[in-house]
């Protein structure tokens, strides 16, 4: 681990990864208690759209995908608001529709695009500094928000009946929360790519919902798995020339099946103790 810290580049890819987990903390919390996965999902790959835009015009990627992620996620909250479509249906449409103008506009672009592969797959090894400074600010955003509408967002995604009685801005926090999701996935894209980054922001949340009580809770214990999944996943793709993005989902993965392999030997251990002999 010493050895490998002691490049530039690992130091600034753990860097990333620790900020990432963050995020992941952060909004794969309420993603998750708000069931709004599939929400996540289909902002992730929308957000190909940005950079098949990105890569056509010459523009910087990020700016580029966060711009159309957040075009995105406004679209789908604006059609799904008060049930005027049906969400799933809405949700796929944008997915399918965000990675063929994607293409489209990748095939359309002059020149090889050879580093289209880093961004569908992770490229965590090749952050800059800039790119950390950027995730930092992110980070920030997200803290804040949080921080501000914690509360509404307890109350917002357990039971939005509930939420409107007690007065909290349901309508804002309909079109808050997939902004936000939008953000994040636009920061995970860079360390696992667009193909995996539903699993670094759900499998975190899910396992910390088990153990804990409260949503805080949840949102530091999420955040501390996510930094354990991304720090050994790392130095696993180090350690075997792996990967990096594939190897930390592959951790984060390992981890959901044992847990889930645990839980339903500890259900069947505790129906054979029931059972009279």
């Amino acid at each position: 681990m010493i050895e490998a810290l002691s490049y530039e580049f690992m130091q600034n890819a753990l860097a990333a990864g620790l900020l990432a987990a963050v995020a992941c903390g952060l909004v794969g919390a309420l993603v998750v208690v708000g069931r709004m996965v599939f929400l996540a999902g289909g902002i992730a790959h929308a957000a190909y759209g940005g950079i098949g835009l990105a890569f056509f015009t010459g523009w910087p990627v990020m700016p580029c995908a966060l711009g159309f992620s957040l075009l995105a996620s406004g679209v789908m909250a604006g059609v799904t608001w008060r049930g005027q479509a049906r969400e799933d249906t809405v949700i796929g449409a944008l997915w399918a529709a965000g990675m063929a103008l994607g293409i489209i506009l990748v095939d359309l672009s002059p020149g090889f695009a050879g580093d289209l592969m880093s961004w569908l797959f992770g490229s965590i090894l090749a952050v800059s500094r800039q790119d950390l400074l950027f995730m930092a600010g992110l980070d920030l955003l997200l803290l804040a928000l949080v921080a501000v509408f914690y509360r509404d967002f307890l109350a917002f995604t357990f039971d939005r009946e509930y939420a409107l009685t007690r007065g909290a801005p349901v309508a804002f926090l309909h079109f808050l929360l997939p902004a936000m999701a939008a953000l994040t996935v636009v920061m995970l894209i860079r360390v696992v790519g667009l193909i995996l980054v539903m699993a670094l922001l759900t499998i975190p949340p899910y396992l910390a919902e088990r153990h804990s009580r409260s949503l805080a809770a949840m949102m530091a214990r999420a955040a501390l798995y996510g930094a354990l999944f991304c720090s050994a996943g790392l130095l696993l793709a180090w350690h075997f020339d792996l990967t990096s993005g594939a190897t930390i989902i592959a951790v984060a993965a390992a981890a959901f099946l044992l847990t889930a392999a645990a839980g339903r030997a500890g259900v069947l251990l505790g129906c054979g103790a029931g059972r009279r002999p």
